[in-house]
């Protein structure tokens, strides 16, 4: 397998890394993965058709994905899912399934593949540690649990759905707890990241602080 080069953004649920990534992938003009939205097409599969969970690893084979950065949109299939795929119960059957090592394995070539035709930005929780590890340049955002809830109350509210701080601030908490517990490529940030705690920065020094990460590995 012969891979371009690679931009890991890895980090907790509302941390920032699609932002960071986007804005990154724009930039640069290279391709684009959202590595969550691939765990959570196949939660939705798992869903749509009334599987179990030891049916999913089966159910990511035949998947087809395309990432528009223009409409931030992702195609399945023909089909534009972006919107379904950030339901709440999506997510958190997403993040049961990533912790199963027989799915995390299905998806593992799958996602190395979006690599080589060309350069690519990566975000997900893995990126630098399992899927991309020899990638040059590598970035892990974090941020407290309660900052995390408190965004992602504010775009619910503002997108006019039911919004509860409590249940989510549970819920991100408790997806932590699993994420960063799991066996098999737990939440961690890769040994030679550039680790960024973004609980008091703006989108816009983040994406400086990215930046200059990029320079010093030679990808700016």
């Amino acid at each position: 397998m012969s891979q371009r080069p690679v931009v890991c953004i890895d980090g907790p649920s509302g941390a920032g890394k699609g932002t960071l990534a986007r804005a990154l992938a724009r930039e640069l003009g290279w391709a684009y993965l959202d590595s969550g939205a691939v765990y959570r097409i196949l939660a939705l599969r798992v869903l749509r058709q009334g599987l179990d969970d030891d049916a999913a690893s089966a159910a990511a084979a035949d998947m087809q994905l395309r990432f528009d950065l223009d409409s931030n949109e992702v195609w399945l299939d023909g089909e534009a899912v972006a919107r379904e795929i950030r339901n709440e119960d999506v997510g958190g059957v997403a993040s049961r399934l990533a912790a199963r090592p027989d799915v995390r394995q299905a998806l593992l070539t799958y996602q190395q593949r979006f690599a080589e035709p060309e350069p690519l930005v990566a975000d997900g929780r893995d990126m630098g540690t399992v899927v991309f590890p020899e990638a040059p340049c590598k970035i892990f955002l974090d941020a407290s649990a309660e900052v995390r809830a408190q965004r992602r109350y504010l775009e619910l509210r503002d997108a006019g759905k039911d919004a509860n701080f409590d249940r989510i601030f549970r819920e991100i908490s408790a997806r932590d707890a699993r994420d960063r517990g799991r066996a098999t490529a737990p939440l961690q940030a890769a040994g030679d990241a550039l680790t960024l705690d973004c609980t008091q920065l703006t989108v816009t020094e983040v994406q400086e602080a990215a930046r200059a990460h990029l320079s010093r590995t030679g990808i700016l």
